[in-house]
């Protein structure tokens, strides 16, 4: 149990459940499954149709020496990715994805486990069809982006791939980055549309046609790594104009500073001309950056909820918990609604890692330490 009060605004909480900690949260219908940050534990599966007594149902163990820390379903399908944990960990099973069908998610089914070369697949996207996944590849440096179609799930198959130019080590590409700058690094592609937004760490964002999927061909690009040391962790793109724009959300990750700095946030682009994303403001949690001095890595944002209603996105702010934040008018973000919990046993402060909505309206809230929160909001009540 935790001992000390939780801070809040406009928010209720529901209920908790300690499970190891988490990398990211996803609910289906009334089930919620979570991905763990450490091995050997892989992925919990929990009943929530009474969101206040939830109840594991099923877990998944992973290897030593390697992690399933995200997880995606749709359709009766559960998509893990599979990551080398640590550098200097043992284990050499291969990364990659694995798929189960979770018609039954008290007795999940391996259905495929696909692998690829290097240290294995990080954050994806899935929409029941296509995997839009961020590997390490045989021949790259860093990890790529790629399209696997997974009609058949026990047999996923490659449509498309693409990254940026001087990756292609075996193509005889030229690596013009040398150690003056990070490796190239795919971190989260989300569809849209015809549209592939991908997030690339410090290399940026990119913007991909996949109209045609076998060929995806880039739009534009946009990178503040140069002058904002954070790294580019996701690109949300609002369903609907805003004031008559088309608005895209893109989180920093308050880890792998370049240097020292202030805690990340968050920028709103209009694409509007998405061949040229112009940044139009920024949120940032209200006096967590009082002076533009320096702070510890993860006391800012991490990244907004996949799911969200209308304007208003749940966000996890690492050691500033849940935030939720109305981008109605793009120009100025609003915080209408926060839940900071206590500190995860162990732990000095809260570590909050992800987030996403249910069918209901209710908030999930996974620590990277420990456990999970079930909030209500004003906002979506």
């Amino acid at each position: 149990m935790l001992d000390k009060p939780a801070r809040q605004s406009n928010t209720t909480h529901i209920a908790r459940i300690e499970t190891p900690g988490g990398g990211q949260v996803w609910v289906e219908g009334s089930t919620m499954y979570v991905g763990h940050m450490r091995p050997t534990s892989g992925t919990t599966i929990i009943d929530v149709a009474d969101p206040r007594k939830p109840k594991v149902i099923s877990e998944i163990e992973v290897p030593t020496g390697w992690h399933s820390h995200k997880v995606r379903v749709k359709d009766n399908i559960m998509v893990v990715n599979v990551e080398r944990f640590g550098k200097n960990q043992p284990g050499d099973i291969g990364g990659g994805l694995n798929i189960y069908d979770v018609s039954n998610p008290a007795q999940p089914k391996l259905l495929c486990e696909w692998r690829t070369k290097g240290g294995g697949v990080h954050r994806f996207d899935f929409d029941g069809r296509y995997a839009y996944i961020s590997p390490t590849a045989e021949g790259y440096v860093g990890n790529i982006t790629m399209i696997l179609d997974l009609k058949d799930p026990t047999r996923p198959e490659e449509v498309g791939r693409w990254w940026i130019p001087g990756q292609w080590q075996a193509g005889g590409e030229a690596y013009p980055w040398g150690n003056d700058w990070p490796t190239p690094r795919c971190h989260h592609p989300l569809r849209h549309g015809d549209r592939l937004y991908v997030s690339y760490w410090h290399h940026g964002f990119f913007i991909l046609d996949i109209s045609d999927m076998s060929k995806p061909t880039l739009v534009s690009a946009y990178n503040t790594s140069p002058s904002y040391p954070h790294p580019t962790h996701t690109c949300l793109v609002m369903p609907k104009p805003l004031k008559g724009r088309n608005i895209m959300i893109v989180a920093d990750e308050d880890v792998a500073k370049l240097w020292p700095s202030p805690p990340s946030f968050t920028w709103v682009y209009d694409i509007t001309n998405e061949r040229l994303p112009v940044p139009i403001s920024t949120f940032q949690v209200p006096g967590l950056d009082p002076d533009g001095k320096a702070q510890p890595a993860m006391t800012g944002c991490h990244q907004p909820s996949e799911r969200f209603s209308g304007t208003i996105v749940p966000f996890a702010w690492f050691a500033q918990g849940l935030r939720i934040v109305d981008f109605a008018d793009p120009y100025q973000p609003k915080e209408i609604g926060y839940y900071v919990p206590p500190a995860a046993p162990g732990a000095d402060r809260p570590s909050s890692n992800d987030v996403t909505m249910d069918s209901r309206g209710l908030i999930y809230l996974v620590d990277r330490v420990s456990g999970v929160d079930i909030i209500e909001a004003d906002a979506f009540r």
